[in-house]
């Protein structure tokens, strides 16, 4: 799985925009976010869609965001975390 290309970002702009919108994340180049000095979220695109490596925890967790509404359950995932910090 390669990490997402100009193009396949340009699928998730809506949800980068959110994202780069959220408290306490800095996106250190397109479609890659880091909380604090750590990786926090970027993207690989795949024949099976689009996915999120996402650190919810002291690990990466790769979640589908191909839909919108795979979208919206990450960006909550990732706001409940944020809010707890």
């Amino acid at each position: 799985m390669k990490h997402a290309g100009p193009a396949a970002l340009d699928g998730i702009e809506p949800m980068l925009v959110t994202l780069r919108g959220l408290p306490g994340l800095k996106e250190k180049s397109r479609g890659t976010f880091y909380r604090g000095s750590k990786a926090f979220i970027h993207f690989h695109e795949d024949p099976a869609g689009m996915f999120a490596d996402v650190r919810l925890t002291d690990e990466f967790e790769r979640m589908r965001v191909s839909s919108r509404r795979e979208q919206h359950a990450c960006i909550r995932k990732i706001q409940a975390v944020l809010g707890g910090s």
